[in-house]
């Protein structure tokens, strides 16, 4: 198989299959586990794509479902050895967030809202690194340089086509940003300035919408907290809602649960200022933090 495979989405497709194979037969995770004499959870972790999968865990799931199609078999076998190979992040060593770059490789579009920074594909390395430095305190400077060489890599998926899938073209990105991201110092005034002007640069370009929610907007449906929705490609690769926490992460793809958050972002894009209108008020922004520089040239 070619080098590009990627080895989140094969998963996700893979476990799929399998949790349609289950069903058909009529079984619980709970029955598949005790004839396989693992755990539950095990069986779940396969299904949703969140653990990988062997060659060998497939063989013994086709003989519990009696699958007789050899073709099916081998097919379902391919997947496994497929989803075993190692993506382009894996390079940089341990990810925690590993499973989100996966998806975020491979997705079509991405909407995304974020109250209190900048979101990481519109972050300059900079800015990347002050963020960084000052959410993490006790990261290596090495993980550091890591973990900002790994955003910046994430950002080629703005500009560069989808290798497994040519005609996709660049991801299409929306991005809903709080005025609060804007205001947080990250950084001096300078690298604040360079970072604003970098995203309105990055606003103009035709796969990239950016729009600011200001405070004067008062409550609005994002009050609640980040989240980003990825749609992919492909019909059969479910839509998924990420939302990051700080010790693990959620991951959500039931339907009802995708169409709750997708209304939530209509709503948001509908209140939030519009294009023209961001790009004016990031400019005033801008102003706001060259005036600082000028007060206050000691910052550092």
């Amino acid at each position: 198989m070619a080098s590009n495979v990627n080895p989140t989405v094969r998963r996700r497709r893979l476990g799929m299959e399998l949790r349609k194979l289950r069903e058909d037969k009529g079984m619980t995770a709970e029955q598949v586990a005790e004839r396989l004499l693992v755990s539950q959870s095990k069986i779940s972790r396969l299904e949703n794509g969140r653990r990988s999968i062997s060659q060998r865990d497939v063989r013994d799931l086709c003989d519990v479902y009696e699958v007789e199609d050899r073709r099916l078999v081998d097919s379902l076998m391919q997947m496994a050895k497929d989803s075993r190979q190692q993506g382009w992040w894996h390079a940089f060593g341990d990810i925690p967030y590993s499973v989100y770059i996966g998806l975020e490789t491979d997705a079509a579009s991405l909407r995304t809202y974020e109250p209190q920074m900048v979101p990481g594909l519109l972050q300059t390395p900079e800015y990347a690194q002050a963020l960084i430095r000052g959410a993490l305190p006790e990261t290596a400077p090495a993980d550091v340089d890591k973990r900002v060489q790994v955003r910046m890599h994430r950002q080629k998926r703005l500009s560069e086509t989808d290798n497994n899938n040519p005609e996709v073209g660049p991801l299409r990105l929306w991005a809903v940003i709080d005025e609060a991201a804007l205001r947080r110092h990250v950084g001096d005034p300078q690298l604040m300035i360079k970072q604003l002007e970098y995203l309105i640069e990055q606003s103009e370009q035709p796969y990239i919408t950016v729009q600011v929610m200001p405070f004067s907007m008062g409550a609005h449906p994002g009050v609640n907290g980040q989240y980003a929705i990825l749609e992919f490609p492909d019909a059969s690769d479910s839509t998924v809602v990420y939302i990051e926490g700080v010790t693990s992460d959620l991951y959500l793809e039931k339907a009802n649960d995708v169409q709750k958050y997708s209304v939530m972002y209509e709503h948001l894009r509908a209140q939030a200022l519009n294009v023209e209108q961001t790009r004016q008020f990031i400019g005033k922004i801008i102003g706001d933090y060259a005036g600082k520089g000028k007060q206050e040239p000691g910052i550092r």
